[in-house]
């Protein structure tokens, strides 16, 4: 079992400013223990609902008759098997001088979302929870991270071949049973031939038409397919960035799988003897330590980006909090050098500092402004630059 401090803070200061609390994320990610953890830390009135279990429904058989007598914190876990429970807490959290709060679990999808928006807007917030994190599992086990991923029976199981093994039936029930109960009808084996095509393009930009030339549909049903998987939470799609400059830039996404251990097993990657001699390992680092930078530095989608342009310049990740831009490029290397397009992306982006994040031991200065960020001092060194000075 992982502690999962700063999650357990983050939902408990939200559920203080905030009448209800939604948990968004992938089957199996932990929303579940995240609640509970969060159930033993609170004083006062709690109550659970689990929408799966059989008795949990008939106890919200009439909704409004029990959850309107209910105090204190109110959650409700799968809550995608029960959408028109949205309208009913709005009612609920407009009551005056009422102080129950409710926090609701549920896997994304498009449909969710835009319901739980509409019906309680201006009422509930959203909190993404990804697998484990470095901080949560120490930077000394950052390879394991990288190999198995994040979701916590992945990561936690005894052994290299039993990860993989759960990851495996984690694809399949995926696509045959939690897309399908997110209201996406496309068959599981043409959503599993996707998947798998997009692994191998991990790390790259998005090409419609070549998705959609292998597949032999339109260019707007393969982007259909990037969309629900981006909306399912295991694809992120990095954004363009666009600078005012004469040069011409990239403007379509870079997509990534979005945990590291299914990118392994959609690659058909089990140990790490097989990273290291699959072709795919580059890209699949870069993928790991941007997921991991962005979540240490706390930072929101919208607020990060990739930039490239057609010239060969390149920025692996810019992440813009307000005034400040924040540059990392990832390299698979322990003696990472300075290259033209550094410098390109240092001055055309007027980045105030760009970490060059590496395999070695030593962080060290590269160039002024230019610093070789080590992955084995990669939290402490953020904590110092970023997160201390949010």
């Amino acid at each position: 079992m992982i502690d999962r401090h700063r999650e357990v803070n983050t939902l408990s200061a939200l559920l203080k400013r905030h009448r209800v609390v939604g948990i968004i994320g992938a089957r199996q990610v932990g929303k579940t223990t995240l609640a509970r953890s969060l159930l033993k830390q609170i004083r006062g009135n709690s109550t659970y609902y689990d929408l799966e279990n059989p008795e949990d429904l008939a106890r919200l058989a009439d909704p409004m008759y029990t959850l309107k007598g209910l105090k204190g914190i109110v959650i409700i876990d799968e809550i995608q098997r029960f959408p028109d429970l949205f309208p009913i807490l709005r009612v609920l959290v407009d009551r005056p001088k009422t102080s129950t709060r409710f926090l609701v679990l549920g896997s994304a999808s498009p449909a969710l979302l835009r319901q739980g928006s509409e019906t309680l807007a201006g009422r509930i917030i959203y909190h993404e929870l990804a697998g484990f994190s470095l901080e949560e599992v120490g930077i000394k086990n950052y390879r394991r991270l990288w190999l198995r991923g994040g979701f916590p029976r992945s990561y936690l199981a005894p052994s290299d071949a039993v990860s993989e093994e759960w990851r495996r039936g984690f694809i399949r029930t995926f696509l045959e049973r939690d897309l399908p109960q997110l209201g996406i009808t496309i068959r599981s084996t043409t959503m599993h031939r996707f998947w798998s095509m997009l692994a191998h393009y991990h790390g790259q930009i998005w090409n419609a038409s070549e998705f959609g030339r292998s597949f032999g549909v339109a260019d707007t049903t393969v982007r259909s397919y990037l969309d629900l998987l981006s909306s399912a939470l295991v694809v992120r799609q990095l954004l363009p960035w666009h600078e005012n400059i004469s040069k011409r830039q990239v403007k379509s996404p870079k997509v990534y799988i979005a945990d590291s251990g299914l990118l392994h097993t959609l690659l058909g990657i089990e140990t790490r003897n097989d990273l290291e001699r699959h072709p795919k390992i580059g890209a699949s680092w870069e993928g790991f330590v941007i997921e991991q930078v962005i979540r240490w530095t706390g930072s929101r989608k919208e607020d990060c980006f990739f930039w490239a342009t057609h010239a060969g310049a390149e920025l692996d990740l810019l992440v813009v909090k307000g005034r400040d831009r924040l540059g990392f490029e990832v390299k698979l290397t322990s003696s990472p050098r300075v290259t033209p397009s550094m410098r390109s992306a240092l001055s055309d982006l007027k980045l105030q500092r760009l970490h060059v994040i590496h395999t070695g031991e030593e962080t060290f200065m590269l160039e002024r402004n230019i610093q070789a960020l080590a992955m084995p001092r990669l939290l402490d060194d953020l904590k110092a630059d970023y997160v201390e000075g949010k």
